[in-house]
């Protein structure tokens, strides 16, 4: 929830912002599949993942799509934005660090396994699990 709206992925295949007070429908955006990463809002930006495989930015405020950028895989994972990167893991046993304003990818990293989990971003290294029952540290060197 930010600034008095909640913003939610459902398996109908739509993120929703709903004004928390009311619960009425602010707007919906429909996605290529299902929506099941919590979507993460920094900036009046909102970042999500879908099981259609791609990374979706919505404008907070009107739900217009900004960029999308496709992974190789069904995104569970959450996105989790740190000074201007997005962080997001893939099925397609990859973590991706995605330019916040532009979608570009920065780096990838391939586990041993895909990556549903979420990741955290403490001090530069970014802590993900993936389903080779392996936690990830990683850093851009």
């Amino acid at each position: 929830m930010v600034d008095g709206v909640v913003y939610i992925g459902s398996y109908d295949n739509y993120v929703y912002a709903l004004d928390a007070a009311t619960g009425e429908h602010l707007w919906r955006f429909e996605t290529g599949g299902e929506v099941s990463s919590s979507p993460a809002v920094v900036e009046g930006v909102v970042y999500v993942g879908s099981q259609d495989s791609y990374v979706y930015t919505l404008d907070a405020a009107t739900a217009e799509e900004l960029w999308r950028f496709q992974t190789r895989g069904i995104v569970w994972s959450s996105p989790v934005v740190v000074d201007g990167v997005v962080y997001i893991g893939s099925r397609d046993s990859s973590v991706y660090a995605l330019d916040a304003a532009t979608g570009g990818e920065l780096w990838r990293f391939k586990t041993g396994s895909w990556v549903s989990s979420s990741p955290a971003v403490v001090d530069g290294v970014v802590y993900i699990g993936s389903n080779d029952d392996y936690v990830y540290a990683i850093t851009e060197e």
